[in-house]
């Protein structure tokens, strides 16, 4: 622009349109003196917040994950270092009778530069470390769901975190209605949801459907030499199986995103809906093995969920939720609904057939969840 642009001449710049009679030039210019004022500051305005904007996309958000050394919680981590977080996980101390495998895990953190913070479930030693950090996610086991209350309290007093992500992680809780023991299970989780809510504490709820390699280790048993398998139910339920690496990576991406705020994203990614009958035999092809299928039926499953004594009783109305009713795919995703894969487009999520291909070259080791 040049220097020598009368004002008239930086008003018309600035989208103002100018009297076409030149005798009303002058008088024009005056009385837009103010205007021209009042558009100048807007524009300066505008231009510091677009600095702000840029700090805040350069800056990343510090991101603290209770619950980092168990087994979504790992991935959480490595997620969000290798987004670029400042990645803090809190743990409780570490002594002799901590395990080897945690101790070890522990150790790969350090390497990656996270930063461990060890200590109980104790309002102050919690509350320091949520004031070091922009979003706290929770990735706590079944058993210490309920601690999830003094990380809110704890949010509450702090008042600087942006997000917060419960222990969810599993079914859309509030949009099935399993049998009473998985029900017990889940209406400790819409607890912590309506605390949140109530609390008015910035969230994302995480419905990540099945842990695709935990799930396909219990089902398939891949590392089994024992060539019968368990179908529960008749087996062609719908469920939707997501590769642990893809759901950390989708939450961490979550937890910065605005259009996540307050809301609940869903992950069902197209290529991973299927069914027990077609996992296995997508199994077979790849592995050349021939199962024999040994069917449970839903009377049965049912009859177990009523016999078995508490939390025994746990996994197996999971099993009739997921396996046999199909509850992860009886809900229609509506236009107001937040689906993972549709949010993050450009981002290649694992699909089932590939997980298989990964445990054909390098199995992912068998785990168990905790219920007590």
């Amino acid at each position: 622009m040049s220097s020598n642009l009368s004002s008239c001449d930086r008003v018309m710049l600035l989208g103002f349109q100018l009297p076409t009679r030149i005798s009303d030039t002058r008088a024009y210019c005056l009385s837009s003196h103010n205007s021209l004022i009042s558009a100048l500051k807007t524009t300066l305005s505008g231009l510091s917040i677009c600095k702000i904007c840029l700090k805040m996309e350069e800056r990343k958000s510090k991101i603290v994950i209770f619950g980092g050394s168990g087994y979504i919680g790992k991935y959480l981590v490595k997620a969000s270092v290798s987004l670029g977080h400042p990645t803090y996980v809190y743990t409780r101390p570490l002594n002799a009778q901590t395990s080897s495998s945690k101790s070890q895990l522990c150790k790969e953190f350090n390497h990656m530069g996270v930063t461990l913070v060890q200590g109980e479930f104790e309002h102050e030693q919690i509350l320091a470390v949520i004031k070091e950090v922009d979003i706290v996610i929770c990735a706590l086991p079944y058993p210490q769901v309920m601690e999830q209350l003094k990380i809110i309290d704890a949010i509450k007093v702090a008042g600087n975190i942006k997000r917060f992500l419960p222990s969810d992680f599993g079914v859309e809780e509030d949009r099935v209605n399993p049998l009473p023991p998985f029900q017990a299970f889940l209406d400790k989780k819409r607890k912590i949801r309506r605390e949140i809510e109530a609390s008015e504490i910035p969230y994302t709820f995480i419905s990540a459907n099945c842990f695709g390699a935990y799930f396909f280790n219990y089902l398939v048993r891949p590392y089994d030499k024992n060539n019968h398998t368990i179908v529960y139910g008749n087996g062609d339920a719908k469920a939707v199986l997501n590769y642990e690496e893809d759901i950390a990576m989708y939450s961490i991406k979550a937890a910065n995103d605005p259009r996540t705020c307050n809301r609940v994203v869903i992950y069902r990614p197209s290529k991973n809906i299927i069914s027990q009958n077609d996992l296995i035999s997508l199994w077979e092809q790849k592995s050349g093995n021939n199962f024999l299928k040994d069917f449970v039926s839903e009377e049965e499953i049912i009859n177990l969920s009523q016999t078995l004594p508490s939390p025994q009783n746990i996994p197996v109305s999971i099993l009739h939720s997921v396996f046999v009713r199909g509850d992860m795919m009886n809900f229609e995703l509506g236009e107001d609904d937040l689906e993972a894969s549709q949010l993050y487009p450009d981002y290649e999520y694992t699909s089932i057939d590939e997980l298989l291909n990964i445990f054909l070259l390098h199995p992912l080791p068998p785990a168990s969840a905790a219920f007590e």
